[in-house]
């Protein structure tokens, strides 16, 4: 699997229509994935699973919002939600002849929590058809949220959401490591501790620590110290510190901090700034209407990849569904 920041092909999204997703706020959902379209598009394809009867109004959105429709394909792939990280495939490349495959991994919609999930499901060996790529297949329950490459053999995930008894209590750690190293070729396994509080995926890693090189790491930080995610954050940082690199060396590590907490209707949301999503030649940024922390966050990450543009992307509806970017995407490697 390679890293985010390697050359790609495509973003992958799922249209939104779910409306339970965003119980009394669905209504700026397909404006804000409009706008994501329309970022995207400038700088690579952008190809969208959507039934049928949802993609002429898609199509206008994303016209009004400035997509390049030119390199905007919709498929005809019904879904249940818009999570693609998740029920999307997870593209693999093979080194030495270049061939780009898919793996195809069960999803039970983060431990059954969000029925039906049965066209969700459908997606990884549709997409695989429609592009005649190979598809392994595996019965492990995994989303694409919960874990990070660095594309030179090193994964990294959570305890908190992997060995979790509502994915595969069946399994072993030591089995999970094994499936992760036999179908995304890497070697070693790095795990940290819980996820943010508010993340109904049971800690995914795109919230909380994300590679930006082959050795370093940007981790999210609770400046605030009455805050339960101040303690989290903390500890997780703590084991970072504490990994070494196959070389030996200890990672880089830069830190974001939180935007402030905010929640809707008395339930907190997990805004993170690191979920976002890096394509070729930008990375795009969640922002929360926070002005003084979006600035900063932008600036974070921007300095983790210099020579690409940054692009804040209003995210405080999308927060609203419990994801923002990377979890709406997934990455189709060049």
């Amino acid at each position: 699997m390679p890293a985010e920041w390697e050359p790609q092909v495509a973003i992958w999204l799922s249209w939104p229509h779910k409306r339970a997703s965003w119980p009394g706020m669905f209504r700026p959902v397909p404006y804000t994935f409009a706008q994501i379209v329309a970022q995207i598009s400038r700088f690579q394809e952008v190809r969208i699973n959507a039934a049928a009867a949802l993609q002429p109004r898609a199509k206008r959105l994303c016209a009004a919002a400035g997509a390049d429709l030119a390199k905007v394909t919709f498929y005809d792939h019904p879904t249940n939600d818009a999570w693609c990280r998740d029920h999307g495939p997870i593209f693999v490349k093979q080194d030495r002849t270049g061939e780009v495959a898919l793996t195809d991994w069960r999803y039970n919609a983060w431990g059954d929590k969000y029925p039906p999930y049965d066209l969700d499901n459908r997606i990884p060996p549709s997409i695989g058809r429609k592009l005649k790529l190979r598809r392994f297949e595996n019965d492990m329950v995994l989303e694409g949220g919960s874990i990070d490459v660095n594309g030179r053999g090193l994964l990294l995930t959570s305890e908190q959401c992997l060995l979790n008894k509502n994915r595969n209590p069946e399994l072993s750690r030591e089995q999970i490591e094994q499936n992760l190293r036999d179908y995304l070729g890497v070697k070693s396994i790095l795990w940290v501790g819980d996820g943010i509080l508010g993340d109904d995926t049971d800690g995914h890693i795109d919230d909380i620590t994300r590679f930006f090189k082959a050795d370093g790491f940007i981790t999210a930080v609770e400046p605030n110290g009455r805050d339960p995610n101040h303690r989290i954050l903390a500890e997780n940082l703590e084991r970072l510190r504490g990994f070494r690199t196959p070389a030996g060396k200890a990672f880089a590590l830069v830190e974001l901090p939180m935007p402030k907490p905010f929640a809707f209707e008395g339930q907190r949301v997990p805004a993170s700034y690191a979920n976002f999503l890096i394509i070729n030649g930008a990375v795009l940024v969640p922002t929360f209407r926070q002005k003084k922390r979006d600035a900063e966050a932008c600036a974070i990450i921007g300095s983790c990849f210099p020579g690409r543009e940054v692009i804040p992307i209003d995210c405080y509806h999308l927060i609203w569904g419990l994801g923002t970017l990377h979890c709406i995407s997934q990455q189709q490697p060049a």
